[in-house]
């Protein structure tokens, strides 16, 4: 009994299932998983360091446990220079009290000038708004001689201080420590997942294998290879692009003036890693000491321009540049995800957004179930040129349908352009057609379009030097064998031939047998069958019997385009006796015509 296949909304809607499911285990398990996804990007940074001690003949523990305790050192140095460094800063705040004050004072509305007056008027017409009307007198009361009694007076209520009992050492101790426990004990479990990664990577990985199945060993390891490539070139170039992004801002710190511009380069470069906010933190520390330093406001200005440009150009040309290309995720892919894993995972999902994306878009890559993430996510091309190029003239939007064909001029022939593109974009035509889902309209735009850019194509289109035309006299003629997709084939065909050096005939559709006997073809000459496919087979089999009988002598070649089957199959559909020649592109066709003998 067959059992009969799951449609596509079963499948569509199981694979939704599945991915709420994942989605809402990554937020309640968020607080071992924020950790373990930390680990895996520190081994990725730390493996090559331990894989280079390994071949020093140094045991595997050793050297984890080593490259580990320098990369913590080296980190903690880091920090605490940076730190005396921020603390030399804050302690000479003070010194700058009077510029900073200055500052305040001008950036205040001055009470002067039509600015000022509006400004006072807003004000005050607010406070008159907002202040509660006056409460009306209650009638005065009056006693028995008619002498009017004063109100006894209200009294004021008691303000009321709460006082906190002091602390001791031990309370304040713990005040002090708790805002520091979560993140301690958060880089303590990187820390250790960190360190078995790196001490049982081999056997975590074949531990992963053998849960996914033997018989899928080379789907998964090029997957798992595909995504330890990716993450790490990104690691690499995160790298490369913070430092040199620190070292520009150090750079330019310093020749504006701005004291500590080492520091505040080595900030830059740290704070990067975390998208989008790290650079505006980064920016903001050097913008408000110099606001404090300088008395004018350039200084300040300058910085602004520095961090603002510095940005500009690395987050829109570089970083889109190098990670796209890199990690096979498209930019708006990036900007999307970003926003995902930071609603998902707070700040932490704002650091591994990147790592996290890539990791997805493999997984869309080589699991048939999550091709969709592939598509969302990567940076191909949703669409390829025919495709695209069909869907803009379905659209009637004829002038993104020449881009198209623009683009893909810049880097191929006009003959690849033809094959390709045009050609595609017909079959596909031709099959809405018979199916009854191409309208009138949009046939005779799609259509007309196409003939207006062959005819642009054929004035731009040059000659080659290295054409071999046939011998002098003989002519191509060039028919379409049923409807208008044909006649446009054989347009294409006809410009390509002519540019070889060949004369060439064109035959629409109706053109009888005694339209063909009135140019008189001669021995030399060549017939050239056009036929487009769903029907083409039908179509040029007729008229190639039909040319056969009426024109004996002459060479005939069939042109089946996009015809994905072998051609030697498909010539016995051919009734007796048969053409010459069967071809499935345009560049077979003019191979055939050009050097016969070569071609068969």
């Amino acid at each position: 009994m067959i059992r009969p296949s799951k449609s596509p909304v079963s499948s569509g809607l199981r694979n939704m299932a599945i991915l709420v499911a994942v989605v809402a285990v990554l937020y309640l398990a968020s607080a071992i998983l924020i950790p373990l996804a930390f680990a895996v990007t520190l081994s990725l940074i730390l493996t090559p360091a331990t894989a280079w001690l390994e071949k020093l003949r140094v045991g595997r523990v050793p050297a984890a446990l080593l490259v580990m305790t320098v990369a913590i050192a080296g980190a903690g140095a880091a920090g605490w220079v940076i730190f005396n460094d921020l603390v030399a800063v804050a302690n000479q705040l003070p010194e700058y009290q009077e510029n900073i004050h200055k500052k305040l004072e001008a950036i205040r509305a001055p009470n002067t000038g039509a600015v000022g007056r509006a400004a006072a008027s807003v004000k005050e017409l607010g406070k008159e708004l907002a202040s509660p009307a006056a409460p009306v007198a209650p009638p005065a009361a009056l006693d028995r001689a008619g002498r009017r009694i004063s109100p006894a007076p209200a009294s004021s209520p008691l303000p009321v201080q709460v006082v906190e009992k002091p602390a001791n050492e031990l309370l304040y101790m713990r005040d002090m420590m708790q805002p520091f426990l979560r993140p301690l004990g958060v880089f303590g479990m990187v820390v250790i997942f960190s360190l078995f990664l790196m001490v049982g990577h081999n056997d975590l990985r074949d531990r992963l294998f053998r849960l996914v199945g033997v018989g899928q060993l080379n789907l998964m390891t090029q997957a798992l290879n595909d995504a330890t490539r990716r993450v790490s070139r990104y690691l690499l170039l995160q790298f490369l692009v913070n430092a040199v992004f620190g070292a520009l801002c150090g750079i330019g710190l310093y020749l504006i003036g701005v004291p500590y511009a080492l520091l505040w380069g080595a900030v830059a470069a740290i704070l990067r890693i975390v998208p989008y906010v790290g650079s505006l933190v980064a920016a903001a520390l050097p913008f408000m000491l110099s606001l404090a330093v300088f008395d004018d406001w350039l200084h300040p200005l300058l910085v602004f321009l520095t961090f603002g440009t510095l940005e500009l150009v690395t987050g829109n040309w570089v970083e889109p540049w190098l990670y796209g290309t890199q990690t096979g995720v498209s930019s708006l892919a990036l900007i999307l995800t970003t926003v995902f894993w930071t609603v998902l995972w707070g700040p932490a999902g704002l650091i591994l957004s990147t790592p996290l994306t890539v990791c997805v878009a493999v997984l869309g890559r080589y699991v048939p179930q999550f091709w969709f993430l592939h598509i969302l996510l990567g940076d191909q091309p949703a669409l390829v040129e025919e495709a695209q190029f069909y869907q803009r003239l379905l659209a009637m939007d004829d002038q993104e349908a020449r881009s198209v064909i623009d683009r893909y001029l810049s880097g191929h022939s006009l003959l690849q352009l033809c094959d390709s593109v045009i050609v595609p974009a017909l079959t596909l035509a031709e099959h809405d057609r018979h199916k009854g889902a191409l309208d009138p309209d949009r046939e005779e735009f799609f259509f007309l379009s196409i003939k207006e850019m062959l005819a642009e194509l054929a004035e731009k289109a040059v000659k080659p030097d290295d054409a071999k035309p046939p011998a002098p006299g003989c002519r191509i003629l060039c028919i379409a064998a049923s409807d208008e997709a044909d006649e446009v084939t054989a347009a294409m065909l006809a410009l390509l031939l002519e540019h070889s050096g060949c004369i060439v005939l064109t035959f629409t559709p109706d053109a009888s047998l005694q339209q063909l006997a009135f140019v008189q073809p001669a021995a030399g000459d060549v017939f050239c069958i056009s036929a487009v496919p769903p029907f083409a087979f039908a179509h040029a089999r007729t008229l190639s019997h039909q040319l056969r009988v009426r024109f004996p002598g002459i060479r005939i070649v069939v042109g089946v385009w996009g015809f994905a089957g072998e051609t030697e199959k498909a010539m016995e559909r051919f009734q007796a006796p048969r053409p010459d020649r069967l071809v499935t592109s345009l560049a077979d066709a003019v191979q055939a015509v050009l050097n016969p003998a070569a071609s068969g």
